[in-house]
């Protein structure tokens, strides 16, 4: 009996110390796991200026909840690489697409108006000088049928040829009167007036000019009573089935064009309507000043619904590209001498890359280098993020910079503009440093120790030592009593801002 409760006790005990030593292994593995999984972090930033940095959260110039940076992210080896916290991704509106591997039509959008088609537009003329004694179209615009008379008109010339020619017939020589009906054609008399001369026998003092097709009066130059010779246009005729477009098509696209290719053109007002043509001629001249090359399309024109000088939106269908990476035009950033995009790399990581772009069709453009298919691109918000790379990128280079050539420490001669030895800072109007390029102005910085400000008055005139610190801030070591800065030129420069910080 009594071993069996000896044995018992010990199970006991041994139970007692295994549970006691689990307990102990969970809590150190739990502690390692809190250490572990709990990111450093070195720095709060502005999330629209990287370089307004602090040791503690708080709120930036700009109103704006300061950033963590932390150990890894600060530790990227590219510089072009920047990380946005995710609440700031999402108020930023960020977007993004993937690049995508494709055919691209060479597509040409451009604008025109629409004209008359020439080939069918007629220009009126006498062959003789005369007075217009009857018009029988008013103004331009008027609709014309073959055959309609356009106008009488009186000239003694005409009136001699008539003449003549019946003298002729009464002569009854034949190549008399042949020469004076051929004469009487080459003056522009009608056949059905010559014919009514052989049958009346009678000089008629208006000869009346009639139309040779229909179409509708473009230009109208003279009125009735009106005198004119041969070189007077008295009026043109011209047909809207069809019409001509005349559009101007881009330098760069002008390799594009060719002869007999699809055009669809719209008008504003008549939305949801297209017509459909084909480019009819390509003009061999550039615009000397827009650098355009003109181009004439045709255009089928029954209703009459392209109305000449109307403005029109044409899209020309060309050939389509071998497969290329392309991706939306609004993910394009334009610089002047390098075109860029901003890729996603993924959690909240940007970078902006340089690019060598192709042709644009649509609302894509054309990647030659820089950009790979499925790569996500930033197509929304893109310029915010680029404008900050762009400054991470000069802080790094001015730091890589500055640790091989530039002073850590400099002398100064400033003036007190307020101080704060609650939270160890002073500001102060200070002379230029030309070992770091700084113009002379009034800045807010840390001390290094608050007993250094102890008893400084505003206006007060020092001598200070600023050091540079690792992570790019600067820092107040030394204060001294010292001479007026030599210059004054900047005074007040952000002086209300840091002011307002300080309180």
């Amino acid at each position: 009996m009594n071993r069996k409760l000896v044995t018992i006790g010990m199970l006991i005990s041994v139970l007692a110390v295994g549970v006691y030593i689990g307990k102990l292994l969970q809590s150190d593995g739990d502690a390692t796991g809190e250490i572990s999984d709990e990111p450093e972090v070195l720095y709060w930033v502005a999330p629209m200026d990287p370089a307004y940095r602090r040791d503690q959260p708080g709120k930036s110039p700009m109103g704006m909840d300061l950033v963590p940076v932390y150990a890894d992210e600060a530790g990227d080896s590219d510089p072009a690489i920047i990380s946005i916290d995710s609440s700031v991704v999402n108020n930023l509106g960020v977007r993004t697409a993937q690049a995508e591997l494709g055919a691209l039509a060479r597509r040409v959008e451009t604008v025109g108006y629409v004209s008359y088609d020439e080939d069918t537009l007629q220009h009126i003329h006498s062959r003789v000088d005369g007075w217009i004694e009857t018009l029988a179209v008013k103004s331009a615009g008027d609709p014309i049928a073959a055959g309609q008379l356009l106008f009488e008109i009186y000239s003694p010339t005409l009136v001699n040829a008539q003449q003549e020619y019946l003298a002729a017939l009464r002569g009854g020589n034949a190549t008399l009167v042949n020469a004076s009906r051929e004469r009487l054609q080459s003056l522009g008399v009608a056949g059905a007036a010559i014919v009514r001369l052989d049958s009346q026998r009678a000089v008629s003092r208006l000869v009346s000019v009639y139309a040779e097709s229909d179409g509708y009066a473009a230009n109208l130059g003279v009125r009735e009573g009106i005198y004119i010779t041969p070189a007077t246009e008295i009026m043109s005729v011209a047909r809207l089935d069809p019409v001509w477009v005349l559009v101007e098509v881009f330098e760069r696209q002008a390799a594009w064009i060719t002869v007999g290719q699809q055009a669809e053109v719209e008008l504003d007002y008549l939305p949801g309507q297209s017509w459909q043509g084909t480019v009819d001629y390509i003009y061999p001249e550039l615009d000397p000043l827009t650098r355009t090359l003109k181009v004439r399309l045709r255009f089928d024109n029954q209703s009459h619904a392209l109305r000449p000088n109307m403005f029109a939106r044409i899209i020309v269908f060309g050939s389509e590209t071998n497969p290329v990476v392309h991706v939306p035009r609004a993910a394009l950033i334009r610089g002047g001498v390098v075109n860029r995009v901003v890729k996603s790399l993924g959690d909240g990581r940007f970078r902006a890359q340089p690019v060598d772009i192709g042709i644009e069709s649509g609302d894509r453009v054309e990647i030659r280098s820089g950009v790979n298919s499925g790569d996500l691109i930033v197509i929304s918000g893109q310029f915010l993020i680029d404008s900050e790379s762009n400054i991470e990128s000069a802080l790094s280079r001015m730091d890589e910079n500055s640790s091989v050539s530039l002073p850590r420490r400099v002398r100064i001669g400033a003036v007190v503009r307020g101080t704060n030895a609650a939270v160890s800072k002073i500001t102060l109007q200070h002379d230029s440093v030309p070992e770091w390029s700084w113009p002379a102005m009034t800045m807010l910085f840390d001390v290094a120790d608050s007993t250094l400000i102890e008893g400084l008055q505003e206006g007060q005139v020092v001598d200070v030592a600023i050091e540079k610190l690792a992570d790019g801030r600067h820092r107040i070591t030394e204060i001294l009593p010292g001479t007026p800065p030599a210059e004054t030129t900047m005074e007040g420069m952000d002086h209300s801002n840091h002011e307002a910080e300080m309180n």
